[in-house]
């Protein structure tokens, strides 16, 4: 019985907690528009634009098939999104050389060095989920893989996250299942350092003495979270683009180069920018919603105190 007190008065223990709130809060608000971007990605030719893409899936697969491939990312958010904050918090203080008291913040340099070290720790556990979510999602019924925005073809359809994994493991062994952790690495280091340095200064900016008070409004939260996102989606998103065609093609990539190099060359260097208007506008809403929850299950936990942060 006394587990959870002792849990939550622990730095790790308030993490862990929140940014499960906070995962879970981003995955459930971003995940059709995140559906409609990796179909963009992963299309052929000209790209269908975002609406066709969405008016095609919810009436030939029907609405849930937006939401298909979820459980992955709900299973896993919790755990994942407490390894990021938590190792976050601990990298930008080691980073933060001008902090004079532990209730000082982490200098902005501290933040995006943290945030870079963040992005890069967190892709051992991030790349097998975005792997098996990116299949599921760009799996189609039989009737619909003849769409340019599909899998390529093919009529194999998988039941769920584990079905998926079971497939990759036996097909390519463990290295399948890490398949494209090169290209994740390079997109969330430098992607993670913009995030967060964009929402410890975005929010400063909004709410002078926020970082060392913890007490400012859920507007500044979700402006800041969302433009954080955008900004760390707009500085990646050519990776991120060559990630999922990596990922959800296995068989016609060699590897970061070819697929960049085949990709440009087949369909011009506007290949990279792809689906960038629904990355932006779901990452406004996801990352709001993400440091929204995350802050508030914060203040619910332990109120006005922000001693080990």
């Amino acid at each position: 019985m006394e587990f959870w007190p002792e849990f939550l008065a622990s730095s790790w223990g308030r993490e862990f907690v929140a940014g499960g709130f906070g995962g879970t809060a981003g995955v459930m608000a971003g995940y059709p528009l995140d559906t409609v971007r990796i179909r963009q990605q992963n299309s052929t030719g000209g790209g269908a634009a975002a609406y066709q893409i969405l008016r095609r899936v919810v009436a030939t697969e029907g609405p849930f098939a937006l939401y298909r491939g979820m459980a992955a990312p709900i299973a896993s958010v919790t755990f994942q999104n407490a390894i990021a904050f938590q190792t976050y918090a601990i990298l930008s203080r080691a980073f933060g050389t001008n902090a004079t008291s532990p209730n000082d913040p982490p200098s902005y340099k501290g933040v995006a060095l943290g945030g870079f070290g963040t992005g890069a720790i967190q892709t051992l556990l991030l790349c097998p989920v975005e792997l098996i979510k990116i299949r599921l999602q760009l799996q189609t019924k039989p009737i619909a893989t003849n769409q340019s925005y599909g899998s390529g073809g093919g009529t194999t359809t998988h039941k769920g996250p584990l079905d998926v994994a079971r497939s990759i493991f036996r097909s390519e062994g463990l290295r399948g299942i890490y398949r494209g952790l090169g290209i994740t690495v390079l997109r969330d280091a430098p992607a993670h350092a913009v995030y967060f340095w964009t929402y410890e200064y975005t929010r400063e900016r909004l709410h002078p003495g926020c970082r060392k008070n913890g007490q400012e409004s859920f507007q500044t939260m979700l402006l800041a979270g969302g433009l954080a996102g955008v900004a760390s989606w707009i500085c990646c998103y050519p990776l991120d683009v060559v990630k999922t065609r990596i990922q959800g093609r296995s068989d016609l990539y060699k590897g970061i180069v070819d697929c960049f190099r085949r990709s440009v060359r087949e369909e011009g260097y506007n290949v990279l920018w792809r689906g960038l208007g629904t990355a932006v506008m779901r990452a406004f809403i996801v990352n709001g919603s993400i440091f929204t929850a995350y802050e508030t299950a914060l203040r619910c936990i332990v109120p006005n105190n922000k001693d080990d942060f």
